[in-house]
């Protein structure tokens, strides 16, 4: 009888943006590769990893490259270039159905990444806040987090004012409370004190802050025309606050 294993399936979700760049502003990217080439070396780990899987479990349970193949109808050569790696086109339905019949569940999941790709939208609303601070101090984008493998990254850093500020940007409020449950995770695990929280001044942005005010004056604390009048002037913001823009 094969025992049942359980292969996790995990693909890192990496990609970044385009960065700003103004004279006399420190605006570093944590990276210059492409979203699509982090995505295409995540699925290679992937297909790599799976395939030593199934093959290991096939050995074992005593099945055959046939075998495996008529019982997911697929030819055996097929199921090789599986176990190789050599498919880049494996669907999840076949690493699925072949993991099922050599004793294997599958399981995909993703996590955080190092940032998200971001839109004109976005960009223009990290440079509206931008200019508003002091010439004095740096700006950064797409900054990281200091754990090495951790793979998130703040959409920007204020540095000059006191305590560095991380800067997280949102262009659509959508799910606030899985907002600040993200935000405060980045902080603790980044070792930031100071968290700008940039938010472009639509309606229905301005809508559901007011609808979130309590829990959103808790965890941010100084009212968004204190902070950005501090920044303004070079000055530490004094807390986590929330900017309009």
């Amino acid at each position: 009888m094969v025992a049942w294993r359980t292969v996790w399936i995990t693909g890192p979700y990496r990609v970044g943006k385009s960065h700003i760049r103004r004279d006399g502003h420190d605006l570093r990217m944590a990276s210059k590769e492409r979203p699509v080439d982090r995505g295409a070396r995540a699925a290679r780990r992937i297909l790599v990893a799976s395939g030593m899987e199934i093959r290991n479990a096939r050995v074992a349970s005593g099945l055959s490259l046939n075998e495996v193949g008529r019982a997911v109808r697929l030819s055996y050569s097929q199921v090789g270039r599986i176990e190789r790696a050599e498919h880049p086109s494996a669907s999840v339905v076949q690493l699925a159905r072949i993991g099922s019949v050599v004793g294997l569940d599958i399981h995909v999941r993703f996590f955080p990444g190092a940032s998200r790709l971001r839109d004109a939208a976005h960009i223009a609303l990290l440079e509206r806040f931008r200019v508003r601070l002091s010439p004095h101090l740096s700006f950064r984008t797409e900054v990281p987090l200091p754990d090495p493998g951790d793979q998130r990254a703040w959409d920007g850093m204020v540095l000059g004012a006191g305590d560095p500020a991380g800067v997280e940007a949102e262009t659509r409020l959508s799910d606030i409370q899985a907002l600040e449950r993200r935000i405060a995770l980045k902080a603790r695990d980044g070792r930031v004190r100071r968290v700008i929280l940039v938010v472009a001044g639509t309606r229905g942005n301005r809508l559901a802050m007011r609808e979130a005010a309590q829990s959103l004056q808790i965890a941010f604390p100084v009212p968004g025309r204190v902070a950005l009048q501090a920044l303004a002037q070079g000055h530490d913001p004094g807390g986590s606050a929330i900017v309009v823009l």
